[in-house]
């Protein structure tokens, strides 16, 4: 029995190697997530010469975007026009710190931010952005709301996997892994969902409301952070219901050749 101890040992050093990796890889994927969530830079708009743009013409349109009757119209051609950014609970603009009438033009910006509220997050989209008789868009309000819910039920699955996991490691059982293993898979889904839900309401949006022949648009790193998390929840997904099933199959048949 010696040698089957011996090799029996090598593997539960070599699940003990999966399990830590996986557990690493959970850990790296769930502070990407948070920090995507809490960051402002998932759409990044560079306009060519901010400073121009809010002049006396454009203060009215400052005003209207800190406004909280602003609709998507309004603060998005205030996006396009003053080097915006926008995240899933905030977007922001670049202005002048001192934009009065009687002040000379500026060079000095800062970034002025406006919360999504609850309300906004729900909020229907128009087939006409800005006009509310063009009827309801369906495809862009489904996915906005998507985009919304998928990364908090990413965090709640990975959450819920981890408290397995350490019941699992109170028990001494790698099998409940599985579960962790399952439940990373389906936070995989979901950030997935939500990279693919986020970059269809965008070019959505955009052919509503095209790009000004100044401004380009690109995704940021707060988008980016969100896409190396799914990959990375995948891989702890396989590397949990591999050590799991792997453990349980020779388990049992160690047991087996014990009785034999």
């Amino acid at each position: 029995l010696f040698p089957y101890s011996s090799k029996g040992a090598m593997m539960d050093n070599r699940f003990a190697t999966a399990l830590v990796i996986a557990c690493v890889l959970s850990l790296i994927s769930t502070i990407y997530m948070a920090a995507s969530i809490g960051t402002d830079f998932w759409y990044e708009y560079h306009t060519l010469s901010p400073a121009e743009n809010v002049s006396e013409a454009g203060r009215s349109i400052w005003e209207e975007f800190v406004s909280e009757e602003a609709d998507e119209k309004t603060y998005t051609d205030a996006l396009f026009r003053c080097n915006g950014t926008v995240g899933l609970w905030r977007r922001c603009i670049t202005v002048p710190k001192n934009s009065h009438w009687y002040s000379p033009p500026e060079t000095d910006m800062t970034t002025n931010c406006i919360s999504f509220s609850l309300s906004d997050q729900f909020m229907e989209k128009y087939i006409e952005p800005g006009n509310h008789n063009s009827g309801t868009d369906l495809n862009r309000t489904y996915l906005w709301r998507l985009q919304f819910l998928l990364p908090f039920v990413s965090l709640g699955l990975m959450c819920f996997g981890a408290l397995i996991g350490l019941c699992a490691c109170a028990c001494r059982s790698l099998y409940p892994a599985i579960a962790t293993g399952v439940l990373h898979f389906l936070a995989g889904l979901c950030t997935l969902g939500l990279v693919g839900c986020y970059v269809a309401g965008i070019e959505l949006l955009h052919k509503k409301l095209p790009l000004p022949d100044d401004v380009r648009g690109d995704f940021g790193w707060s988008f980016c952070l969100a896409c190396v998390s799914a990959p990375l929840q995948f891989m702890a997904a396989a590397l949990f219901i591999w050590a799991a099933r792997t453990n349980r199959k020779e388990f049992t048949l160690l047991k087996a050749y014990r009785v034999a």
